[in-house]
C-alpha cells in the first residue's frame, strides 16, 4: 500500500474539522495541480497518509485514511480534477514540524522537503516509519 501527504492550511481546513467530520470522513477537494491530480488518482480505499498543516504550524498533526477513490471534484469548474475521501485516523501526540523533518537527513529526499508547494504527496515506507516514530506514534 501507498503512503501519503495532505497538505492544508488550517484556517482553510484543520484537523479538527478532520476529526468532527467523523467516521463518514470527507472529501479533499481544490487540488489544482496536475501531478498532485496524479497522486489522488493513484490512491486506493485503506492507504493512509499525514495530514500535514500547511503556512500555519508547518506540521504533521495526524493520520488520515483514504476511504473513497478518485471522483470528479464538484468545486472545479473546468472539469479536470477530483478529489478522495478521507476520514481521521489518529492524531500525532508530537507534531512533526517541517524544521524537523528538514534537521533529519534520513528524510533529505522527501517530496515535502524538495517540492513543499505540493499539496498532496507520495511519502516512502522509510519515510512513513520515521516520521510516525518521531510524532510518537511508534
Amino acid at each position: 500500500m501507498a503512503r501519503w501527504l495532505f497538505k492544508s492550511e488550517p484556517s482553510t481546513w484543520s484537523w479538527d474539522q478532520q476529526v468532527a467530520a467523523g467516521a463518514e470522513g470527507t472529501f479533499w477537494n481544490g487540488v489544482r495541480n496536475h501531478l498532485a491530480k496524479k497522486q489522488l488518482m493513484a490512491m486506493q480505499i485503506g492507504e493512509q497518509g499525514f495530514f500535514y498543516h500547511s503556512n500555519e504550524g508547518k506540521a504533521v498533526v495526524g493520520i488520515v485514511e483514504v476511504i473513497r477513490p478518485y471522483y470528479p471534484d464538484h468545486t472545479d469548474e473546468t472539469g479536470r480534477f477530483g478529489m478522495v475521501d478521507v476520514r481521521a485516523v489518529e492524531a500525532v501526540p508530537h507534531p512533526v514540524t517541517l524544521d524537523a523533518i528538514k534537521a533529519e537527513s534520513a528524510l533529505k529526499d522527501m517530496v515535502l522537503v524538495n517540492n513543499s508547494r505540493l499539496s498532496v504527496q507520495p511519502v516512502t515506507e522509510a519515510e512513513w516509519a520515521l516520521i510516525r516514530r518521531m510524532g510518537g506514534l511508534d
